[in-house]
C-alpha cells in the first residue's frame, strides 16, 4: 500500500503538489524548547517517524510510546496526573467531550485555530481541536474455498454476525480502543434510554454475549486484532480497524499460506455488506495549558500543532502508516483517484440515539464506564477457553451493581 501511494504522490508533485516524504520545515527554530506530548497513537514506528521529522522541521517534542502509554485512555490519565503536557493528539470524540468539557481537572484546552481548519470540515471542535485521523471499525469476510464460497453477506446491524452461519473472530479482552468500538458498533441496534443496563436492552446483552460465546478466540497474540485468524483462513467472517487494512493485506503472504489478496480490488474478500454502516471515531489535536511556560514556548507548541496538522504532514502520516486524514487536501493527494470504499460507509456514530438528544458517540461516551463493568464483572471476553464462564441469568442481574465498577 505504502508503494502504491508512493507512485501516487510522486505523480501528483509533477504537478506541483506538495507529497509525503518531502516535509517543509517550519519557518523558526522552535528546538530550545522540549514539546510534551501524549497521544495513544503512540506506536513505535509512529513515534519514531515523528520524533525524526518534527526535528528535521524545527521542532524538539518528547512523546512515549506504547510501551510506557497504551491506550487512550492511560494517555489522557497520564496527561491528568503528570500536568506537564504541551499537546495532546489521538483519543477520539468521548475522549475529547469530556477533554473539552472540563471533566479532568488538570486538562484545559487552549483557545487556537491553526490555518487549516477549513479544511477538516466538520472534525472539529471550533476553537480547540480540529481533526487528524478518520478511523472506522470493519467487518470483512472471505469469499473463497475458505469463507462463504462466493455467497455475498448482508446484514442490517452489526449484531447480525452471530445469526450468519459462518465462524467469526471476537476479541479476547474488554479493554483497548479497537475493542470498545467494536463492542459500539454491534450493541447499535439495541439502544434504550430506559434500560438500566446501561441504556441497553437485555436482547443486546445478550445478543453480546452469543458473539463472544459462540466466536472464535484465542490469547495468542496474533489474534489481537481479528486480521490474523481471517488471512489464516481460520474464520470466515472477522472484524479489523481501518488503518492499516490496506498495508496488512499487502503483507498478508508473509504470514500465511492462505493469505487475502488485492487491496482497492479484493480478490477473495470483501466487506460485508451492513445497512446501519459502521462506526467512526476521528482523532483530534489540541494545544494544552501548561502552567510556567511561556509565550514563546506556546507559540512554539502551536506551530508544532499548526505543522502537524497540516495537509503536507498528514499527507506524509497516512502515507506511512495507513492512516485516513481529516484534511480534505490531504486525503485528496493521497488518493487522487478516489476514496477507498471503507471510508465511504455510512457512520452512523453521528446518528442521533432515539429517545434523547444525543448522537450516537454521545450516547456511548455517556455509557461507556457502564458497558465496561458490565462486561468486566459478566466475564465477557474470556481468552482461556477452561475458563469459560457460566451464561448469566439474564432475568435476575442486578444492573445497579452491574455498572459499577467492582470493589478491589
Amino acid at each position: 500500500m505504502k508503494k502504491r501511494l508512493a507512485l501516487l504522490l510522486s505523480t501528483t508533485l509533477a504537478a506541483g503538489i506538495l507529497t509525503a516524504g518531502a516535509i517543509t520545515a517550519s519557518a523558526e527554530d522552535y528546538s530550545d524548547y522540549t514539546i510534551r506530548i501524549y497521544s495513544n497513537s503512540n506506536s513505535t514506528e509512529r513515534t519514531t517517524w515523528l520524533i525524526h521529522e518534527a526535528e528535521d522541521a524545527g521542532f524538539s517534542i518528547s512523546i512515549d510510546d506504547n510501551s510506557v502509554i497504551s491506550g487512550d485512555t492511560a494517555a489522557i490519565q497520564a496527561a491528568n496526573e503528570n500536568k506537564d503536557g504541551d499537546i495532546i493528539f489521538g483519543l477520539n470524540e468521548v475522549r475529547w467531550g469530556q477533554l473539552i468539557g472540563g471533566d479532568y481537572e488538570n486538562l484545559k484546552v487552549l483557545d487556537w485555530t491553526p490555518s487549516w481548519a477549513e479544511e477538516v470540515g466538520a472534525y472539529a471542535y471550533p476553537d480547540k481541536a480540529y481533526g487528524l485521523v478518520i478511523q472506522n471499525v470493519l467487518m470483512l469476510y472471505r469469499n473463497d474455498e475458505l469463507g462463504t464460497n462466493g455467497e455475498e453477506l448482508h446484514f442490517q446491524h452489526w449484531a447480525d454476525i452471530v445469526d450468519c452461519g459462518y465462524p467469526w473472530y471476537r476479541q479476547n479482552k474488554v479493554g483497548g480502543t479497537t475493542n470498545a468500538n467494536i463492542n459500539s458498533a454491534i450493541l447499535y441496534a439495541f439502544t434504550d434510554p430506559e434500560s438500566e443496563a446501561g441504556g441497553i436492552s437485555l436482547d443486546g446483552w445478550k445478543t453480546l454475549w452469543n458473539y463472544c460465546a459462540n466466536g472464535k478466540f484465542s490469547a495468542d497474540d496474533t489474534y489481537k486484532y481479528g486480521f490474523d485468524p481471517l488471512n489464516n483462513g481460520d474464520v470466515a467472517v472477522s472484524t479489523f480497524y481501518s488503518s492499516s487494512l490496506y498495508g496488512k493485506i499487502d503483507a498478508a503472504a508473509e504470514s500465511s499460506d492462505n493469505p487475502l489478496l488485492g487491496t482497492l480490488e479484493p480478490e477473495n474478500w470483501a466487506l460485508v455488506d451492513i445497512d446501519d454502516g459502521t462506526y467512526y471515531i476521528a482523532e483530534y489535536i489540541g494545544v494544552l495549558d501548561k502552567e510556567g511556560r511561556t509565550e514563546e514556548q506556546t507559540e512554539a507548541v502551536k506551530a508544532f500543532a499548526e505543522w502537524f496538522g497540516s495537509a503536507e504532514v498528514q499527507a506524509a502520516w497516512g502515507e506511512e502508516f495507513d492512516s485516513f486524514p481529516c484534511n480534505e487536501v490531504a486525503a485528496d493527494e493521497l488518493y487522487p483517484d478516489g476514496i477507498p470504499e471503507i471510508y465511504t460507509l455510512k457512520n452512523f456514530s453521528l446518528e442521533k440515539v432515539e429517545g434523547t438528544d444525543m448522537t450516537y458517540a454521545e450516547y456511548v461516551g455517556a455509557h461507556t464506564s457502564e458497558w465496561t463493568n458490565i462486561m468486566t464483572n459478566l466475564g465477557f471476553y474470556w481468552a482461556d477457553a477452561s475458563a469459560t464462564p457460566e451464561e448469566p441469568d439474564w432475568e435476575n442481574l442486578d444492573w445497579a451493581t452491574l455498572t459499577q465498577a467492582a470493589a478491589e
